[in-house]
């Protein structure tokens, strides 16, 4: 299976992307996982409605360049499905029953997604009707993968 994971703005802060590497280490063993960074784009703390649009519009046409035409995208949103981790390693498993190897989920800006992404997802996900920073999430998201493969395969993993 290949996993990418499209994902706005450059991650800063170490501790961050240290638990990312770890959890793409072990990643390796199950799938070839990749994350793409795109630009986020640069907008005032105060926007009008229109400005988030037009924000979330470039950044949205950014995340669609990245994402190959056959795969299946899987965007994360605060409206999207919420599942258990059980759930989660059942639709990975199912997709990779039917085909789909090429797996893309989308993580927004700060802002959220355009509704292009989200038309071009084939399901959304969400993880909380709490709002995380999209930088968190990446971290969130990874472990929730691996932790997928090894609910999958039967293997321990700590509850």
């Amino acid at each position: 299976m290949n996993i990418s994971i499209v994902t706005v703005g450059k991650l800063k802060e170490k501790y961050l992307k240290q638990g990312i590497d770890e959890y793409l280490k072990r990643l390796s063993a199950y799938a070839k996982v990749e994350v793409i960074e795109v630009s986020d784009e640069k907008a005032p703390e105060e926007l009008s409605e229109t400005e988030m649009i037009q924000v979330k519009g470039k950044e949205g046409e950014r995340i669609l360049a990245k994402i190959s035409p056959d795969a299946h995208v899987i965007a994360l949103a605060i409206q999207g499905k919420m599942r258990t981790s059980e759930d989660l390693a059942d639709n990975l498993d199912k997709l990779a029953t039917y085909g789909k190897s090429k797996i893309t989920f989308v993580i927004g800006g700060s802002l959220g997604l355009s509704a292009d992404v989200l038309k071009r997802a084939n399901e959304t996900l969400s993880f909380s009707k709490m709002t995380f920073p999209h930088q968190l999430m990446r971290l969130i998201l990874v472990e929730q993968v691996y932790r997928a493969f090894r609910i999958n395969r039967g293997e321990p993993y700590h509850k």
